[in-house]
């Protein structure tokens, strides 16, 4: 009878190790192969520009209060406050040390697409690797080519500060099984490529809706509500819904929401507030197809 005991306690604990050990692999950190990131030739910098413009660079990566041309030193050291406590944006001018001067395209774009540092290690959705996985190997090539164009800074940020258990990196894992994603966010009522291009900006360099869509506890979208809106991340009033049924821009023309985006007027002759000034400065900075295009799919998404 004992012996019995024993082989089923060591039944069961090997499905433990098994278990334990299924569990992370499936939840290590998963970078693309080099050869993924090879043979792109020179990066475009008009268009790396483009994409810098589109994934708003500048509004978490340059220092707080700076102005003009400062804004494209990149020096970080912005405190974003959350649920799970706050996240200090890092550095990532092209000082080698300080910075992303010494990154390969690799570890750029991995980075980038994967949330996955140049040690290997998880990176913090903070950084919203969850929406830039859907950009190209050339955009992120040619994104990278113009940030070291810019002016370098020393300036090293604090670390995170946030409590146990989410200082754990190796939680993250487990975040990325349930969450991360790169398939499209929304079935369409309308195709063609102006809508294509817009589906492009809006789910991946734009990342619009790291802001726009509610999360759960775990901090991942929730199902079913993409670009419903949301409380604002920085813990006053709310982001609103932009989908075609909402309130807040559901009765808008395509073109008034592409005279919002390079104006920052609304049709009622309101203007941008919040967190959305910066958004709408960058847009602004877009040829006015992107524009065009970030319109058509808004309109184009499910109404909720």
């Amino acid at each position: 009878m004992a012996g019995k005991r024993m082989r089923i306690l060591l039944s069961l604990a090997g499905i433990v190790v098994v278990g334990a050990a299924a569990l992370f692999y499936l939840t290590m950190p998963a970078p693309l192969p080099d050869d993924h990131w090879a043979g792109l030739g020179e990066p475009d910098m008009a268009n790396g520009e483009r994409m810098f413009w589109a994934g708003g660079c500048v509004s978490c990566h340059a220092a707080p209060g700076s102005e003009g041309d400062a804004k494209k030193v990149l020096a970080g050291g912005l405190a974003l406050k959350s649920p799970f406590g706050t996240f200090h944006v890092p550095n990532i001018s092209p000082d080698p040390k300080a910075g992303i001067g010494g990154w390969s395209l690799a570890q750029f774009g991995n980075a980038m697409t994967r949330g996955v540092g140049p040690k290997g290690e998880h990176l913090y959705p903070s950084f919203p690797y969850n929406s830039y996985a859907r950009m190209t190997p050339k955009d992120v090539n040619d994104l990278y080519g113009f940030l070291k164009t810019l002016p370098v800074s020393d300036n090293v940020a604090p670390p995170h500060d946030l409590p146990f258990p989410f200082n754990q990196r190796i939680a993250l894992g487990g975040w990325k099984l349930l969450f991360f994603s790169d398939a499209p966010r929304a079935t369409l009522s309308a195709t063609g490529d102006q809508v294509k291009r817009g589906q492009y900006l809006v789910e991946g360099p734009g990342h619009c809706g790291e802001c726009h869509t509610p999360r759960n506890v775990l901090g991942g979208f929730k199902s079913g509500q993409w670009l419903a809106g949301a409380p604002n991340p920085e813990g006053q009033g709310q982001i609103p819904d932009i989908t075609p049924g909402s309130k807040s821009i559901g009765q808008w023309s395509e073109a008034d929401i592409v005279n919002y985006l390079e104006t920052g007027f609304t049709p009622e002759f309101d203007s941008v507030g919040g967190s959305m000034v910066e958004v709408q400065h960058n847009m602004a900075k877009l040829p006015a197809e992107d524009r065009e295009a970030i319109a058509a799919y808004l309109k184009a998404i499910p109404a909720l």
